[in-house]
Order: C-alpha cells, then structure tokens, then sequence
C-alpha cells in the first residue's frame, strides 16, 4: 500500500509539474528591422533595444527559448538614441554575450522555418516602417504561425509588420481586430510625422484594424486571441507577460 501511495504521489507530481509547463517548450522568435536610415535625414535609425530586451528577459525567465531574426540577417542595427534613456535592461545587455551574439548574428528572415516557433513578435524602433510592410517572408511565417494556433505580436512601430499579411482566405490578419500600435500623436510627438513613409495608425485602420489607442507614451497592449498588440516602448514588458499567460493557457 505504501508503494502505491508513493507511486501515486510522484506521479501527481510530474502531472503538476508537466501542467505547469505545459508549453515552455514553444519557440519564440523575435523580429528586428535592418535598415538604420531615418528617411533623407542623414540621421540613423533601427531596433528599438527595449522592445528586445524587455520581452526577451521576460521570456527567458519563464524558461522559453529565443530566436533573433531581421529582414537580411546578421548585425540588426540598434538605434542608439534608446541609450539616452535610463533603463533597466540596458546595462544587463551589454553585459549578455548571448543576446549581443543573436543580435549580431540574427537570422536572415528568409531562413525562418515558421513549424519552429509557437509565437513570433515585431519589435520596433523607426527602422521597421521602411522594411516590415511588403514583406514577403513576415507574411509567409506570421500567416503560417497564426493558422497553426500560434500567436502573432508586435510592439510599436513594430506593427508595421501587421499590415500586409494575409490569411488563407486572403483576408488581411488585422482585419476587423483590436490592435494597439504606435499613435500619429506619438509620431508626432517625435518630430518624424513627415519623415516616415506613412503614418503607421491610419495605414492599420486602412487595412481594416480597429485600432485602440491610450495615452501617448503610457502602457497600452490589447490581447486580440492571438493576435497581441503594444502601442509603445513602455507597453513591451505586458505584451511579453500577454503572450506568456496566452501560452500557458493553450
């Protein structure tokens, strides 16, 4: 009897444990821009390190593994102006050989096997509004992974990825969904509304989104199913915590 009952308890253990785990075995993959050009402005531009770090340290510590890919592949440029700004992870970044290799070292998009990744998230900065939109390879493993049960998510100008791709059907994936993405207020706020190709918040409402914007600058993510949004830099940390939660309950 006391066999049994140490047998039973053990396995009770190993269901709680597989329970509560149940999908950290799901990649995630993390997209940066690769074009460090602010316009004809001479000025540079890039990844947003934030919309990197914050989720990706989220996710590390929730015991997933994390992939960093770009549009070409190797050295994803870093805006630098993010430097400016005081910030928990940017020193734990410079710090972490791992990460500053996978930034170094990104994976070319076109080499991205959308069957390896349960979740694929856009990060921002100005550099994705030049070359996320159009983008064959976004649209072929973003579409592949949201009709395989996965999750879509981009922070900030991050969801400039968001516009182009379509489903099986031929519908656009934002189509009559809840998105939350960098506001023109907050472009203009930057200085940059006649700089950027289009303005990222009307060009979403264009495709059939319905964009839920909160303040400027403040923490906004909307969880759309498994389509997860952040408006700005300070909305990262939530969209990776949404992301999280939305595996765990799969």
């Amino acid at each position: 009897m006391k066999q049994i009952l140490n047998f039973s308890l053990m396995l009770f253990i190993i269901l709680i444990s597989t329970a509560g785990h149940a999908n950290v075995d799901a990649k995630i993959l993390i997209v940066l821009t690769s074009h460090s050009d602010l316009g004809n402005t001479g000025k540079k531009t890039g990844f947003w390190l934030p919309e990197l770090t914050h989720p990706y340290y989220e996710f590390k510590d929730a015991g997933y593994s994390v992939d960093v890919a770009s549009i070409e592949g190797g050295m994803a440029p870093l805006d630098a102006k993010a430097f400016q700004e005081a910030d928990e992870y940017h020193q734990k970044f410079l710090n972490d050989a791992e990460l500053m290799a996978k930034v170094i070292r990104s994976i070319p998009l076109s080499q991205v096997n959308p069957e390896d990744y349960k979740v694929i998230l856009f990060a921002g900065g100005s550099g994705p509004m030049w070359d996320f939109p159009k983008n064959k390879d976004i649209s072929r493993i973003s579409s592949a992974i949201y009709e395989r049960n996965g999750i879509v998510s981009a922070v900030c100008h991050g969801n400039a990825a968001l516009i182009d791709i379509k489903l099986s059907d031929g519908k656009y994936l934002i189509a009559d969904k809840r998105v939350s993405a960098f506001t023109n207020e907050e472009e203009q706020s930057l200085g940059t509304t006649e700089i950027v190709p289009f303005l990222l918040q009307d060009k979403l409402v264009e495709r059939g989104a319905i964009h839920v914007y909160g303040k400027a600058w403040e923490e906004n993510v909307v969880v759309e199913g498994r389509l997860i949004t952040g408006q700005n830099p300070a909305s990262a940390k939530k969209v990776a915590r949404s992301i999280i939660e939305a595996l765990r309950k799969q």
